[in-house]
């Protein structure tokens, strides 16, 4: 029995919204809501389309990055009741990178394979405006060729503000400086009343469509993002995806989009039980499955590249991602510390021959990418000429988030003013 003769025994408006997405249609947001209240065989279905749309799109490559998160400072003006990551400046455990010590991470990371380097921190008060355009030039300088995706919405919006600029002219800056694309994180989930409830004072909507926006003008690429699994409805899942998909047919300037299950278990609104109606252990199994697989059927024809979060989700739960409608399996990450903070177990990084493991397991072809999606090397199967640097390293040598936030030298209290 195929998919189309098992679609006619199950619910009409699930059936008509699986129809037109195997049709290579788009779908509503209205009907997007009916594919994340499925269960049972209508959820199967919905996750067996969105394997579908993903083999018509990627076929059975799936792409995997070398790349090292520097998140230089966990100091921040803001206090976002899902962020365990950030610290006042006057706590003991806020920590400041100087420039040279993220050239040092970046060219280190480098010459162990990677090509891209993640920059993003927390919006350090009275930062000197011209600290992120700094902080590219000096690692543009050490390394011509790495690919700097760095500075979420919301920091390009404090950048402006602190440089006295406009986010376009800002955007311009971190450009000419060396930044290559934006990672589209501070979304959260684009309804403006649910941002007021899981963090007041955060970038707004309009605001973070607009700096988008005008990166996509500026010849910027960026990554989309949702964070759901707290206090959200499945409408405003659905809407989300949809917000992104209407500024994809305008802009074309998304390369992936990637699902972010809330973290829980440190987060203040959690610990602190701030927030009505949350939920108590953040997204279900059945939650993430079918995020994976309605923004695929969502965003088929728009945005190619589906990427599973291995930190929030941990490696199996990632490999089976790869059949609900992902095509990549995300970074190595280095020294990733957000999710970390906010009590992923999930470690700080995976090395390239693990995420090869993952993806041949499963029968697909594993890829090694840029950040731009280009494919650099394709899995030979023949394991000793896909392995890196990187593969031969002792994790513990990069350090971790929890001995970093104990090291006197980077106290930030204890540091010149950066203004």
């Amino acid at each position: 029995m195929n998919i189309e003769s098992i679609l006619k025994t199950v619910d009409p408006l699930v059936s008509e919204a699986l129809n037109l997405a195997i049709d290579d249609k788009e779908i509503t947001v209205d009907q997007a809501v009916e594919l994340f209240d499925t269960s049972g065989i209508e959820m199967n279905l919905l996750t067996s389309v969105g394997d579908e749309l993903r083999k018509r799109a990627c076929g059975n490559v799936v792409t995997y990055v070398i790349n090292r998160n520097v998140n230089f400072t966990n100091v921040c003006i803001k206090r976002c009741g899902f962020c365990a990551f950030s610290r006042d400046f006057r706590q003991e455990e806020g920590y400041f990178l100087p420039v040279e010590e993220v050239v040092r991470r970046a060219v280190e990371a480098h010459r162990l394979g990677a090509t891209e380097i993640c920059i993003q921190a927390g919006l350090a008060p009275n930062m000197d405006g011209s600290l992120y355009p700094d902080i590219c030039k000096a690692i543009k300088r050490e390394l011509p060729d790495i690919h700097i995706h760095g500075f979420s919405p919301e920091e390009v919006l404090y950048g402006a503000r602190m440089s006295n600029t406009t986010v376009k002219d800002f955007l311009s800056w971190l450009k000419e400086s060396g930044v290559g694309s934006l990672p589209g994180t501070s979304a959260e989930i684009l309804d403006q009343e649910v941002r007021d409830l899981i963090s007041p004072g955060r970038i707004s909507v309009i605001d973070w469509i607009d700096v988008i926006k005008t990166a996509h003008g500026l010849g910027i690429p960026t990554t989309s993002t949702i964070m759901y699994g707290h206090v959200e409805s499945n409408f405003h899942k659905a809407n989300h995806i949809d917000t992104l998909r209407r500024i994809q047919k305008e802009s074309g300037g998304f390369t992936e989009f990637v699902p972010l299950s809330f973290i829980y278990q440190e987060a203040p609104m959690h610990s602190r039980s701030t927030l009505k109606n949350m939920r108590e252990a953040g997204a279900a199994a059945t939650d993430i499955i079918k995020m994976y697989s309605v923004s695929r059927l969502m965003l088929h024809n728009y945005v190619k590249n589906i990427q599973v979060s291995w930190v929030k989700e941990g490696s199996k739960m990632s490999q089976f991602l790869l059949c609900a409608g992902a095509n990549d399996f995300g970074g190595t990450l280095i020294n990733e510390s957000i999710s970390t903070a906010a009590g992923s177990i999930h470690g700080q990084i995976m090395k390239p021959r693990e995420i090869r493991s993952q993806i041949k397991g499963l029968g697909r072809i594993p890829a090694q990418r840029n950040t731009l999606y280009d494919i650099l090397q394709v899995d030979s199967g023949a394991e000793e000429e896909c392995q890196t640097e990187l593969d031969q390293v002792n994790p513990d040598d990069f350090g971790s988030y929890r001995e970093l936030i104990k090291l006197d030298k980077y106290r930030y209290k204890h540091l010149p003013h950066h203004n």
